[in-house]
């Protein structure tokens, strides 16, 4: 069994993820939410994406050994192919192990409609990218070793 934890991005203050990150969790987890092009339109003002980028490099270095970290994206909100892959490069670029992604689903009529179901097809082809990235940062790693 692994403890989990997602948290919020503390408004950037370091002292707060450096105190999360060394309590014991297995992972760490804070939701980028969407790709950088529509946070504006999808998450709260006082969040953005270069924050909880920093939040989750952080987290990395703050960390102890082996602790993981992990994000999450939903998907429907808008966002094209070409931004999905961008978003998975930097998140991928941030250290970060685990990247999940998700269908938005509208909770109510006061929020953002969905703007798309997004197929099994198109999440297999992130899934397969995804695991793509792993191979070659691990093989471009070995090399340079």
């Amino acid at each position: 069994m692994l403890f989990d934890d997602v948290v919020p991005d503390f408004r950037g203050d370091g002292g707060c993820v450096e105190k999360v990150s060394k309590s014991g969790l297995d992972v760490l987890a804070h939701n980028i939410e969407t790709v950088e092009e529509l946070q504006s339109f999808v998450r709260d003002h006082r969040a953005n994406f270069k924050q909880s980028l920093d939040v989750l490099r952080m987290a990395k270095e703050y960390a102890p050994a082996g602790t993981l970290t992990k994000t999450s994206v939903m998907l429907g909100c808008g966002e094209t192919p070409d931004q999905v892959v961008k978003t998975m490069e930097k998140v991928r670029a941030a250290g970060v192990d685990v990247m999940t992604f998700g269908q938005y689903m509208r909770p109510s009529k006061r929020h953002m409609p969905v703007a798309e179901y997004v197929t099994p097809d198109a999440f297999e082809r992130y899934r397969l990218l995804g695991m793509e990235m792993v191979m070659v940062s691990s093989l471009f790693s070995s090399f340079i070793s």
